[in-house]
């Protein structure tokens, strides 16, 4: 796991300069290689240009030492212009048939730039041009407007683009003449600012000879692209060591939450919840408080023991616990310890309701643990166990040190104190499957619950006497709603007693009502030791209990 996190937090040290170092290159690097780009661009389109101009006017050179000057130079009269000059001697030509003549020589070439001198009205002796849709649309709008300018088209395909611009070649006076009166002219009612024909420009550019001209922008798209992959592999690779260091936690979560529940088994909820909470600290440290401490143990444990095999006892005593634990529980009490039978549970720490509601609250629960002590006797006799458990109960309220003591390896969280032992003091003198009250807590408990004073006792280590008090019944069962008891047992020497009110019949009922008055006379009898009056009948052995049935 830590060779993992060292991983990791290494790989986060390398990965932060990286980041800042991508980032900053490419903030800077896109604009630094789009204006290399653009500046190499230029470079190479001014160039393109310049070419293209050189070619342009060497073909007007070109055209005018050879048409022109040489004509000029061999004349032997008066020099004129027609549209035909090269079979007429002394001739050079008119500016129409310059036009076309550039236009051939300039069109002629493999280069960026086409001239041409378009019209649909030639002269009869030369070859007409086929106009396609744009020279036709062009020649049709610009006759409509001729004061619109251009007209322009472009095309091309995602390899290269195209644009053609037309524009018009108006009548001048000299031309109107000229075409009005040549035989050969097929229109001769021409007048001044006619629209005879366009002069066309076409220029193409191929985009992938340009490709190379980006070629800063596309290295730093390259660049991008390793930077991009190389952060990506190393983000799979930290995200692989996170997911693997979070199915490591994973386990260890899991191991530690199923050692925490087994932990929580041997130390009480609330100390459980405070610690983990983070609101208790793990320190020898105590403080004073006020307590309801509560001590039980069985009675007669020991003769019990001698009857049950180990196994049987270990299971007895592990139900009576987990019964009486459940309940205290419930209640909100913290079970402090199990000391053999006996079992100390105390209320106002770590959590507390206030001193009144502590003892209430423990009252209640050492009621409800009787009641179901009298429930769990019934199952155990039916089980086959001839002395259930009964237990006495004793209950104190008053200042006690509470925390952790121990040693800082070593630490147990319980109470300690006078009233503490006054509680177990008061478990010895209850009866079998009662509860004895310390003066202390009766006060505090005596609006609710029924008790009466006991004969004062003296305790070793108490130098006044205390007056224990019998919890006769709990007064607020019926506020709460809780049903009285149905089932009565009692199992002693010379007893072997078991009602289950709920299930009698009503001649069962009857019968029964009549044979507990009859052993209740005979109980009497025997306390008083009066005689058995003539003519009563003992009853045969076992009618009781079918009567009962």
């Amino acid at each position: 796991m830590s060779s993992v996190s060292e991983r990791t937090a290494r790989q986060q040290r390398i990965m932060a300069p990286l980041l800042v170092t991508a980032i900053l290159l490419g903030l800077a690097g896109l604009p630094v290689a789009v204006w290399l780009d653009l500046r190499g661009l230029s470079e190479q389109m001014l160039q393109a240009q310049a070419v293209e101009t050189a070619r342009i006017i060497d073909q007007m050179r070109s055209f005018y030492a050879s048409d022109v000057v040489q004509a000029v130079n061999g004349a032997t009269g008066r020099v004129i212009t027609t549209h035909d000059y090269k079979g007429v001697p002394n001739a050079i030509p008119i500016p129409a048939t310059l036009s076309l003549e550039l236009g051939e020589r300039i069109s002629g070439a493999d280069g960026a730039v086409k001239y041409r001198f378009i019209s649909d009205l030639p002269f009869k002796d030369r070859k007409p041009h086929e106009l396609d849709a744009f020279e036709t649309g062009a020649l049709a709008e610009l006759r409509a407007h001729p004061q619109s300018g251009t007209a322009s088209e472009i095309t091309g395909s995602i390899f290269d683009r195209q644009v053609r611009i037309a524009a018009p070649i108006r009548m001048e006076s000299a031309c109107v003449r000229c075409h009005n009166a040549h035989p050969l002219s097929p229109k001769t009612d021409w007048k001044v600012g006619d629209v005879r024909g366009i002069q066309e420009i076409v220029l193409h550019q191929s985009i992938a000879a340009n490709v190379l001209a980006f070629k800063y922008l596309l290295g730093y798209f390259i660049l991008a692209a390793l930077a991009g992959s190389t952060i990506l592999l190393l983000q799979a690779r930290q995200s692989h060591l996170i997911d693997r260091m979070n199915r490591e936690l994973t386990e260890s979560n899991g191991f530690l939450a199923a050692v925490s529940v087994q932990i929580a088994k041997y130390i009480s909820p609330q100390v459980y919840k405070s610690i983990f909470s983070g609101e208790r600290d793990v320190s020898v440290t105590t403080e004073r408080k006020k307590l309801t401490i509560f001590f039980s143990d069985i009675k007669d444990f020991t003769a019990t023991t001698e009857r049950l095999q180990p196994e049987e006892l270990t299971a007895l005593l592990n139900e009576y616990f987990t019964e009486m634990t459940a309940i205290a529980l419930k209640h909100g009490g913290t079970v402090d310890k199990y000391i053999g039978d006996a079992m100390l549970v105390f209320f106002g720490d770590p959590e507390t309701r206030g001193v009144r509601e502590d003892a209430q609250a423990c009252v209640r629960m050492a009621i409800e643990m009787q009641q179901r002590l009298g429930q769990l006797s019934v199952r155990w006799r039916r089980a086959g166990i001839e002395r259930p458990f009964q237990a006495r109960m004793g209950i104190n309220t008053g200042y006690c040190n509470v925390g952790n003591f121990g040693s800082d390896e070593r630490m147990d969280y319980t109470i300690i104190g006078a009233e503490a032992n006054l509680a177990a003091r008061l478990q010895a003198a209850a009866a079998p499957g009662g509860i004895t009250l310390s003066y202390e807590t009766y006060a505090l408990v005596s609006d609710g619950v029924r008790a009466s004073p006991q004969e004062p006792i003296r305790m070793k280590g108490i130098s006044r006497d205390v007056v224990p008090y019998a919890v006769a019944d709990d007064l607020t069962a019926g506020d709460r709603g809780e049903a009285q008891d149905t089932v009565f047992s009692e199992h002693a020497r010379g007893i072997d007693f078991y009602v289950d009110v709920d299930a009698l019949e009503a001649d069962g009922a009857a019968r029964l009502r009549k044979r507990l008055l009859d052993t209740l006379a005979a109980v009497e009898r025997r306390m008083t030791g009066a005689e058995r009056p003539a003519g009563d009948q003992e009853p045969h052995p076992g009618t009781l209990q079918r009567a009962a049935g």
